[in-house]
């Protein structure tokens, strides 16, 4: 869902207060604590995570799901094994409600993607 927002805050205001918002808020956490050095901020009507001015994540409540863009996944080494419970395209991973992210590698995911990025590297498509 789209939310014509200017701000992290305005976009977390505008959810609506259900599962979306709770697997939503848990990957913000996990973005947050693996990389503190991240600025949020909106692009795109999106939750947007840069490092050094290009964007590594963007975070958005959907319809049926929460997604996370990465660009492309398979540029983070043994991705689609940890992220295997997980529907994944090759920028996106859908987090359904049934997933538990505290028993899921998706932490690890985000560690190591923004581990690349502190070395230069990217996962850009």
């Amino acid at each position: 869902m789209q939310y014509d927002v200017k701000s992290p805050s305005e976009y977390l205001e505008k959810l609506e207060n259900d599962w979306r918002k709770d697997k939503l808020m848990e990957v913000r956490e996990m973005i947050k604590s693996q990389g503190p050095e991240l600025t949020e901020g909106i692009q795109y009507k999106m939750l947007s995570y840069e490092y050094a001015d290009k964007t590594v994540f963007s975070l958005n409540a959907q319809q049926a799901y929460v997604s996370l863009y990465v660009g492309n996944v398979d540029k983070v080494e043994d991705s689609r094994n940890w992220l295997k419970e997980f529907n994944i395209g090759k920028g996106c991973i859908r987090i359904k409600k049934s997933i538990d992210l505290q028993q899921s590698n998706l932490e690890r995911f985000i560690a190591k993607t923004i581990e690349i990025w502190r070395k230069g590297g990217e996962t850009d498509c």
